[in-house]
């Protein structure tokens, strides 16, 4: 697999762990008998912060993977 694959496998398990971060904190407030923006940003606190750390990294390691494979094809003189 190239640079470009790896990259773009980062950046979809960036989006899996984001989504999972709310999926995780809509099912903690599933009980609760209103919603309202403050109610979540409770529930997000509470699930953490890993999630979204995990996902900013993966974030940022799969645009470095992409732009070095975007700038090993620039350098062999292909077509983007």
């Amino acid at each position: 697999m190239n640079n470009k694959g790896i990259g773009s496998v980062f950046c979809l398990i960036s989006a899996v762990l984001m989504s999972a971060r709310y999926l995780s904190a809509s099912i903690f407030m599933s009980g609760a008998s209103s919603w309202d923006a403050d109610l979540f940003s409770a529930g997000l606190q509470y699930v953490g912060a890993p999630l979204k750390i995990l996902s900013i990294i993966a974030l940022l390691v799969g645009i470095v993977f992409l732009g070095y494979g975007l700038y090993q094809d620039y350098q062999a003189g292909k077509k983007l």
